[in-house]
């Protein structure tokens, strides 16, 4: 199990004094949940990006909360994307013999078979609904789908078995298909081009139909 270390923070923080911890490489964070009082605390960002890549998203951690260690789940955490930088996260404490919910991800595993033959792959949905204890929450649930041929699908009623929790999305929702590969549609300029042959088929039949008109009144 992941450590990390925290520091105990002011509940009201001023703007300025999240501003300059922020720009000391800290993360401001809660912890609240179970047997724990809402404790606002800050945390090293390398060393939860460090945790996070370890144990995975749903992963455990214990966090040292005033000396003592709490084992605590991220339940979120905000990312400026302009500054490259995680803002603030949500730590939850967990009883670990207590079931809770999270979403797991889907991993694709192989190369369909049916693709060889020219099918396309769809992923309908990227994660599941789980239902477990925290030690047994995955960090991801595998599909393998190298056999898979054109026209079959995954459905989660096949993965239900992968481990010890419970998915809680239906059993007929879709996870993976591979399916039939579109019919190219002709090109705009395709049809005009073959329509402009056409007319000037049409109009080449009936020039000639005239031509025989005058040559018969002629005659």
């Amino acid at each position: 199990m992941a450590k990390l270390a925290s520091t105990n923070r002011e509940g009201k923080t001023k703007r300025s004094e999240v501003t300059e911890l922020r720009a000391a490489g800290k993360i401001p964070a809660i912890v609240y949940g179970y047997e724990v009082d809402n404790t606002p605390v800050a945390v090293d960002e390398n060393e939860f990006i460090k945790v996070i890549r370890e144990i995975g998203r749903n992963g455990v951690i214990d966090l040292d909360v005033s000396g003592k260690a709490v084992k605590v789940m991220v339940t979120e955490y905000q990312f400026d994307s302009l500054k490259n930088q995680i803002t603030h996260i949500d730590f939850v404490a967990i009883n670990m013999k207590s079931e809770v919910t999270v979403d797991v991800t889907i991993e694709v595993v192989g190369e369909a078979a049916g693709v060889a033959e020219g099918g396309v792959i769809e992923h309908p949905i990227f994660e599941v609904s789980v239902t477990a204890t925290p030690d047994n929450i995955p960090e991801s649930i595998q599909v393998n789908v190298e056999e898979m041929q054109i026209g079959d699908t995954l459905y989660v009623s096949d993965i239900r078995s992968k481990g010890n929790f419970t998915i809680e999305n239906e059993d007929d929702e879709a996870i993976v298909s591979v399916v039939p590969p579109q019919a190219e549609e002709p090109e705009e300029g395709e049809e005009t081009e073959g329509a402009e042959t056409e007319e000037s088929e049409e109009a080449a039949e009936g020039s000639e139909e005239s031509s025989d008109e005058d040559n018969k009144d002629e005659a």
